[in-house]
């Protein structure tokens, strides 16, 4: 039997405060950046070099329901968060704010969407490509890197006004949901 270490049930508090909002495990987030960047490269790889396309129909549709779970359900319901979190268990989690991530995962979840519709449309070359490098992109600067570039996109989006802020978000990794970022404004 798998004990859960004591932090797994413990409240979620980030910089010394007790979060408000709903939160998630930024290295569970990144676990599942990097299992779906695998997946994603291996079904690539054999699309782009060796021409065959049931792997990148494949995942794409996996992606589509992993990311619509996230956004619908939480990263801990998708199979890929499920994963990440079996190999997470035994890190303390660094809590961050869920209101973004959800953001990103809504972004995600377009171009799972769009690639699924294109691959199994039985569609080639330079458009699913292109979807399928940013994709890639996208995940290896979350998994390698922990920048969530949908989430710097979101709290770009609230310091110009284009959203309004709420409470939703306290915690991001990096800084992103930080109002008084240097972008001009005081």
């Amino acid at each position: 039997m798998i004990t859960q270490p004591d932090h797994v049930n413990a409240q979620r508090v980030a910089h010394g405060k007790q979060m408000r909002a709903a939160a998630v495990n930024e290295h569970q987030a990144k676990a599942a950046a990097g299992i779906t960047l695998a997946l994603g490269a291996v079904a690539f790889v054999y699309a782009n070099f060796d021409k065959v396309f049931w792997p990148i129909r494949t995942v794409s549709t996996f992606f589509f329901v992993d990311f619509l779970l996230r956004v619908t359900a939480g990263l801990e319901r998708s199979p890929s968060g499920i994963v990440a979190g079996w190999m997470t268990l035994r890190h303390a989690p660094q809590w961050v704010s869920a209101k973004p991530k959800r953001f990103a995962w809504t972004l995600g979840l377009t171009m799972a969407l769009a690639m699924a519709v294109i691959t199994n449309s039985g569609i080639h070359g330079t458009l699913p490509r292109t979807i399928c490098l940013i994709c890639l992109t996208l995940m290896w600067l979350e998994a390698v890197l922990g920048l969530c570039l949908g989430c710097e996109i979101y709290g770009l989006m609230v310091r110009r006004g284009w959203r309004e802020p709420d409470d939703g978000f306290e915690v991001c990794a990096g800084g992103s949901c930080d109002l008084h970022a240097s972008d001009g404004r005081d």
